[in-house]
This record gives C-alpha cells, structure tokens and sequence, in this order.
C-alpha cells in the first residue's frame, strides 16, 4: 500500500483523476504500476457516491486511494475517509487551525476526533467489534494519511508551525496557486518559487513529515532528489489527451 511505503520512507508515485468516473481507473492506474491515484473533487464533478465506488475496487488491489476535498469540512474529509480514502488532502490550508481541524476530522481519538463508523469502505464493509475498536482506531491513524496542500504565501509564513501539528502527515506543493498567490504566476521554475518550495522541504525534514507535490515534470524533476516523496505527476485529462494526439500524429499526417 502506498501509506505503508510513505512510512517506511520510500517514495510513490500517482496520478491526479478528475474526469473518469468509472471505478476501472484503479485497475488500469494498478495494472500500469501506480502507486496511487487521487480523485480531485475540489475540481472534478466527483460525488461520495463515485468516491465509494471507485475506492472500493482500488482497495481490493491494494492501491492507495487518494483524495482532495474541495475544502476543509468534516463533511468531506470523514465521509471521504468512511467511503474507503486512504489519504485526504486539504486544499490552501495555510494556518495552524486549520491544520488542526484537518487532524481532528481525519484522525481517530486520541489523535483527533473523527466520528467512529462501523460497517463501510474504510472496513472493507466489515463490522468491528466493541473489543476490537481501539485497535481498530489505532491502526486507522496509521493507515491513512493527512495532506495538506500548501498553496499560498500565508502557508508558507506558517509553515514550520503547519508542518508541527501532530497528525499532519503530509506537506504537498500546489505550485500553480502557489505561484500565483507569491505574485510571480507561471514562473515555476524562478527563485521566488524555490525558495518557497525549500521551505516546505525544510519544514517537513525537521518535523518528520512527508514532502509532496504535484507539478510537471521540469519541477518534480528538480525536488526529487531534494527528499520528494508523495510524487503526483499529471492527470487523467491530460494523459488520454496525449495518447489520442499520438494517434493523429502517427496516422494522420
């Protein structure tokens, strides 16, 4: 599973879905070598419903199931969890409070103080036990991790006490906003951005968490050796976009 490699310190790599609804995505992400996908509802059209289906046959092969929320509500993030998420990321998360709602939403007790569901995706429909609930709980909190995304200059302010939180477990890059929000939008690749992006680095070496992003290849290029170890390459638009270029290319001219 991809928590357990992220754990163990190792690097995984995956893809952003935002418009395949149909839950093979996960077979043909898992067939493919992925160690993850991750549903984009903060862009994408998904509802709970698509997120259960979808995650219930990712976690049969043993795929990490990954999502974004659209924002930061114990609506999204437990249910998200519930419905068999096995990693939840924050959009603009940018505040030591807003962190802490995150862990509290997505963490059992005594972590945090996400509702306890029995039977659902999360359980792989499977009842616990009143006797089997606190290990149940504890192996949850391991098991799933919680990302926030760090896309604007307030994040980056606050970045060492973010990356502080007990619970937090991961610190992604959104470069794009991150850019736009430091006033230098587009320039992925300048000093302004570099310096921002090696602060999160930092912050996540110091306070032991998982340093992530998702970026084109140019970028993700320059951080992998730099500690990069939650790597989101592209996403499923642009991915059959190429493919289907590639057969005009080759057979219409």
């Amino acid at each position: 599973m991809a928590v357990q490699k992220l754990r163990e310190g190792k690097r995984v790599v995956g893809t952003m879905v935002r418009m395949i609804q149909n839950p093979a995505v996960a077979v043909v992400a898992h067939n493919a070598g992925m160690d993850f996908i991750m549903l984009d509802l903060e862009h994408g059209p998904y509802s709970m419903e698509t997120v259960g289906d979808v995650f219930k046959v990712g976690r049969a092969l043993g795929i990490g199931c990954f999502v974004r929320v659209p924002e930061l509500a114990k609506g999204y993030v437990s249910r998200a969890l519930d419905c068999g998420a096995t990693g939840v990321m924050v959009p603009m998360l940018e505040s030591v409070e807003q962190a802490e709602l995150l862990v509290r939403w997505a963490k059992f007790a005594p972590l945090g103080g996400r509702g306890f569901g029995g039977a659902g995706g999360h359980s792989n429909f499977i009842g616990v036990t009143p006797d089997a609930t606190p290990a149940f709980m504890a192996k949850a909190n391991v098991d799933t991790v919680a990302i926030a995304q760090i896309e604007t200059a307030q994040a980056i302010q606050n970045i060492d006490a973010i990356a502080a939180v007990p619970g937090i477990d991961a610190l992604l890059i959104g470069p794009n906003d991150l850019a736009i929000s430091m006033g230098c939008a587009g320039d992925l690749l300048g000093e302004t951005l570099d310096k921002a992006i090696g602060k999160v680095a930092a912050a996540a070496k110091k306070h032991g968490k998982i340093f992530g992003m998702h970026a084109p290849d140019p970028l993700t290029e320059r951080w992998v050796p730099k500690g990069l170890a939650l790597l989101m390459s592209n996403l499923d638009t642009n991915i059959l976009t190429a493919g289907f270029k590639a057969i005009c290319l080759k057979y219409k001219t």
